[in-house]
């Protein structure tokens, strides 16, 4: 037997972690489901029901800081891949494509329509014939502002007190 064949294939979430192409195969399915769902519910509420939305946010998110404000709607794959610290509004309209690890530090704002990826395609159009992507984690660090329409990639990390867009 030869050294590639003793060797278990890595999973997708393995290659994800790893930064390797991967395909969602389904492995994902059953959280995506669940994200949406709280995400569905989320959207839903009323600014009169911040309980409600913070014990959303408890369930849905990796973790979440004291005193956050999301304003809705917000959409979003995984849910269990974001952290969020303290004292961050968030504005309506963001869209997280969270197949992997987005932090968000403390007092950051980020105003209405703002993209954040950590995921991401392959520039050549053979390696993402199938599908294939790739992860690579987003920081956002302490006391950034992130302008309308911003939309920021997969493996970026923006510097504390820095203002985007």
């Amino acid at each position: 037997m030869n050294k590639k064949d003793a060797s278990p294939a890595l999973s997708m979430a393995e290659r994800r972690e790893q930064g390797l192409l991967w395909i969602d195969t389904g492995e994902n399915m059953n959280q995506q489901k669940f994200a949406r769902n709280l995400c569905q519910k989320f959207n839903q509420t009323g600014a009169e029901e911040s309980e409600k939305r913070t014990e959303i946010w408890k369930e849905l998110f990796a973790s979440c800081g004291k005193d956050v404000w999301i304003e809705p709607p917000l959409t979003l794959a995984m849910g269990n891949t974001v952290s969020i610290r303290d004292n961050t509004y968030i504005n309506s309209n963001l869209t997280l494509v969270d197949y992997y690890k987005i932090t968000i530090g403390k007092g950051v704002l980020i105003a209405p329509n703002v993209v954040i990826s950590s995921t991401n395609h392959p520039m050549h159009y053979r390696a993402r014939m199938h599908g294939e992507m790739y992860c690579k984690e987003v920081v956002i660090e302490d006391h950034v502002w992130i302008g309308m329409g911003a939309v920021i990639c997969a493996g970026v990390t923006i510097g504390m007190g820095s203002v985007i867009g």
